[in-house]
């Protein structure tokens, strides 16, 4: 992993060591969860970190792969018709590339990337500890009440 994407994963997370999103063998015992479904779980944490989700709204925010971000809403208006957005966050050398819908593209700034520093940052923690029972500082399990 090259240095800037160090840098920039150690900004993201807020943590000055490695960072790693590695997966433990088996979450449960009797049964081996599949990518797609952990990305599931995953979500289920992302979606509350930009408070309560509205009535009627589906929203979703995982991390895809090391560099990349997605975030999701679909809401239907009082029509019935449909909208949906697609926000892409990848991480580069130049910095945080916000790509939404396929068609806008420009690198955060500002309070928009403070606030998704901070959302990754809860996002891994509690991703850490909620889905792989792990501490998110040092990787090591925890243990289950």
């Amino acid at each position: 992993m090259t240095q800037v994407l160090k840098k920039a994963l150690a900004m993201l997370t807020g943590s000055e060591g490695t960072v790693e999103f590695s997966v433990p063998k088996k979450i449960r015992p009797l049964k081996k969860l599949t990518e797609r479904e952990l990305l599931q779980l995953e979500s289920e944490i992302g979606r509350e970190l930009f408070g309560a989700v509205p009535a009627g709204t589906r929203r979703e925010f995982f991390n895809l792969d090391p560099t990349t971000w997605i975030w999701y809403e679909e809401s239907k208006d009082e029509a019935g018709r449909v909208h949906a957005t697609t926000t892409r966050y990848e991480v580069q050398e130049k910095g945080i590339l916000k790509a939404q819908d396929g068609a806008h593209y420009s690198y955060l700034e500002g309070d928009e990337l403070r606030n998704l520093t901070l959302a990754v940052q809860v996002y891994y923690e509690r991703v850490m500890r909620e889905v792989y029972g792990r501490d998110p500082h040092t990787g090591q399990k925890l243990e289950r009440p």
